[in-house]
């Protein structure tokens, strides 16, 4: 059986990928992937820690069922406003929505 500690590492490092992807990305798809990161390593603690604390239960597993919807309702609404920057800009980087501002 793997330790819950491997878990955790693994959570850690998703996390941290997700966190440099998000702030190095200058693509907005490429960021979108890093925030799916970011939710799946919060996924992965969730059915962890429910592991280590209480092996009978299962509300970490439900939460991780919610985490897991609201990540797809969050990458539909995503990727439709992307979908219409890349409509009016031609480019679906960070720097054609700055334009907006001006």
């Amino acid at each position: 059986m793997i330790p819950v500690e491997c878990y955790f590492v693994l959570s850690a490092l998703l996390f941290f990928i997700g966190v440099y992807g998000f702030v190095t990305r200058r693509s907005l798809i490429a960021m979108l992937i890093s925030v799916e990161l970011i939710l799946n390593a919060v996924d992965i603690n969730f059915a962890a820690a429910n592991r280590l604390l209480y092996p009978e239960g299962m509300e970490g597993m439900f939460m991780t069922l919610f985490v897991i919807g609201v990540a797809a309702a969050e990458s539909a609404v995503a990727i439709a406003i992307i979908i219409n920057v890349y409509r009016n800009f031609k480019s679906d980087r960070v720097d054609s929505i700055m334009e907006m501002k001006n």
